[in-house]
């Protein structure tokens, strides 16, 4: 297990390499960068004076030299500092990282305790009425922007019904409760439509597990029904879902900047997206390293929930 874990850990590193390579070329090649936006459409800077800027943020050298520099700082635990603000960007990553991993961890509990129950349900009953509208549910789930749920959300239970409030963000340690009424509605979008997919892939799997010749049997045994669904069919039938709890949780991380905006969360997404729309590249390359790395560390850790929940599985 410990030489599954390094290398595993090994064959990470060259994947974010990738994505930080990636980004850092992506954010070079669109057009205009922080000078232009900082002196905006003024048109009374003088082309010398954008050229000064330019080298005094570094953006005169190649590019090449420019990600040695940033990534050798970045090594050393330097993510830059913002060259709007001047702010470290280690430091408005780490006030704004809880908000994106609670967001995450929410939504994606709400998604579980929605489609587990459902997708057992609608595999219990195939082909039942109970079984298409199950399916309906998920395929509107599916089809639905979060963003549009969001909206539809704020319209319904905050503007309507005045009973949550439409954005904003109290931390935990302020107030518990004003935290989670504000986190209600963002989470809710994200995972109402998280719930969808994943309640069709637990009837799919329960399907597939459930006409095996294990389950046949512990049902020949006697055993009651409770024991063979829980025990025997939802146990097994959840490897494919944790796959893809892994999976979403690291498109969470980065795929909730749009709710972030809507909801007017001050988390990781919203600051990445600033950062794209000012062209400032240190808040936008710290973000992505944060947030690949988080999504490898999730990976990393599904693959190792495999073997608690499947003991035929084994690592060499």
């Amino acid at each position: 297990m410990l030489f599954y874990l390094l290398r595993q850990i090994f064959l990470a590193i060259p994947a974010l390499l990738g994505v930080l390579i990636i980004t850092f070329l992506l954010m070079r090649a669109v057009p205009g960068d922080v000078v232009t936006q900082l002196v905006g459409l003024e048109g009374n800077v003088s082309q010398e004076r954008m050229d000064e800027m330019r080298r005094m943020f570094g953006l005169d050298l190649p590019v090449h030299v420019q990600f040695r520099q940033w990534m050798g700082a970045a090594l050393k635990g330097d993510l830059g500092s913002s060259i709007r603000t001047g702010r470290p960007i280690l430091q408005d990553l780490a006030m704004r990282f809880p908000v994106t991993i609670e967001l995450t961890v929410l939504s994606l509990f709400i998604a579980l305790i929605i489609s587990i129950p459902l997708g057992v349900v609608a595999a219990l009953n195939r082909g039942s009425l109970l079984d298409a509208v199950i399916s309906i549910f998920a395929l509107l789930g599916l089809s639905i922007p979060g963003f549009f749920l969001g909206i539809l959300l704020i319209l319904l239970f905050s503007l309507e019904l005045r009973l949550l409030p439409p954005a904003g963000y109290v931390p935990i340690q302020e107030s518990l409760y004003q935290n989670l009424r504000h986190m209600v509605l963002p989470s809710v979008s994200l995972g109402l439509v998280l719930s969808a997919a994943i309640t069709r892939i637990v009837r799919s799997s329960m399907l597939e597990i459930l006409a095996r010749d294990y389950v046949r049997t512990a049902r020949a045994k006697g055993l009651s029904a409770r024991k063979v669904t829980y025990r025997h069919a939802l146990r097994n039938a959840l490897i494919p879902v944790i796959t893809v709890i892994g999976l979403q949780f690291g498109s969470l991380l980065g795929g909730s900047i749009i709710i972030e905006q809507v909801f007017s969360l001050p988390g990781v997404g919203r600051f990445a997206l600033d950062g794209i729309n000012l062209r400032d590249y240190p808040i936008v390359q710290g973000a992505v390293i944060i947030i690949a790395a988080s999504f490898i560390l999730v990976n990393l850790i599904v693959d190792l929930i495999y073997s608690l929940i499947d003991p035929r599985i084994r690592y060499a």
